[in-house]
């Protein structure tokens, strides 16, 4: 198991060819689909052909970027994946966050706890200079993990969906955080435990 990062309670991965039947599982869930092909299950044969070797071919062009499968520490279980990665088009100092994950895993935290430390790395060790999300606008707890991870909303827009998905008329959102907001953000963080608080727990 090639490991990328662990959280307190997530080890974030690399994927292999054995993760074929995690991913046919997780796309196979309406539910994790629903603002994503309007509930459409991901079809074996395209996550197999095209799918997983994306995932795959990721590692061959760069160590830090990439889909990460995320398995909880406590019960070794596939909770599903984040993706931390260069936007098609954007600078290669900006990095695009992305998860999909398991009902089973859905108002735990992990969400939060995988994206904090997929940006965390980014700024301190990637040399990235902005992170980016989306998502659809009714797509409440997406949105609610991009704001936990400390994101803030920069703009709304129309995209086109390849499937019908209920809300999409009313747009997309996108979520950043800059360098100099992160850095603010983590000085805020250190002087706050300097001063023995404690971390607040997260919930998604």
């Amino acid at each position: 198991m090639q490991v990328f990062l662990e959280t307190e309670r997530l080890v974030l991965r690399r994927f292999t060819v054995a993760d074929l039947d995690n991913l046919v599982e997780l796309d196979g869930d309406p539910d994790v689909m629903r603002f994503i092909t309007g509930g459409r299950a991901t079809p074996r044969a395209e996550i197999q052909n095209e799918t997983l070797p994306r995932f795959l071919s990721y590692y061959e062009r760069s160590a830090g970027y990439g889909f990460w499968a995320a398995i909880e520490k406590a019960s070794g279980e596939f909770l599903g994946w984040f993706h931390f990665r260069p936007p098609h088009g954007s600078p290669p100092e900006e990095a695009e966050l992305g998860y999909r994950l398991r009902r089973s895993a859905w108002g735990k935290g992990y969400g939060t706890e995988g994206s904090r430390a997929l940006i965390d790395k980014g700024f301190a060790e990637l040399g990235v200079q902005r992170v980016v999300a989306s998502t659809m606008v009714v797509n409440g707890a997406s949105r609610r993990v991009m704001e936990k991870a400390g994101l803030s909303l920069v703009r709304m827009f129309h995209q086109p969906w390849p499937d019908r998905i209920d809300g999409e008329e009313h747009g997309d959102v996108e979520y950043a955080l800059t360098r100099p907001e992160w850095d603010r953000r983590e000085a805020a963080r250190r002087e706050r435990l300097s001063g023995g608080e404690l971390p607040v727990e997260q919930d998604l």
